[in-house]
């Protein structure tokens, strides 16, 4: 059961940032160019911490994701504002969904994280009996 919630959430996890930045760039209004040339960009802003309220987040967003993502009965349409809905309802921003998803390969710590929060949300598989 471990192995299957493990697969479920990696499988929300390719597909809900992607979907959540695809709808991003459709709804975006466009912006207008900026008059004169800007400073030299910023270095990019290190994330912040992730904290045990937001693994739990994260976790329960990414398997409600999961779970939309599999469901046949959704459109592949509706699927991405469902699953932004999912973020959303887990109290975290798509945008620090997405932070927080991009760190997961290269911090192992917070993958594990994750994946035992992700665990912990998953039935129980139940025990045969003889």
């Amino acid at each position: 059961m471990q192995f299957l919630s493990s697969m479920t959430l990696a499988a929300a996890l390719v597909s809900a940032p992607a979907a959540f930045a695809q709808t991003a760039q459709q709804t975006a209004p466009a912006t207008p160019a900026p008059a004169a040339p800007m400073a030299a960009p910023a270095a990019p802003a290190t994330p912040a911490p992730v904290t045990d309220a937001e693994v739990t987040q994260f976790a329960t967003a990414a398997v409600a994701a999961g779970k939309i993502q599999n469901d046949a009965a959704i459109a592949a349409d509706a699927k991405t504002p469902k699953i932004v809905e999912a973020i959303t309802a887990s109290g975290l921003t798509p945008e620090r969904f997405n932070e927080i998803a991009q760190m997961l390969p290269s911090d192992a710590a917070l993958n594990k994280r994750v994946t035992d929060a992700a665990a912990a949300l998953a039935p129980a598989a139940p025990t045969a009996t003889n």
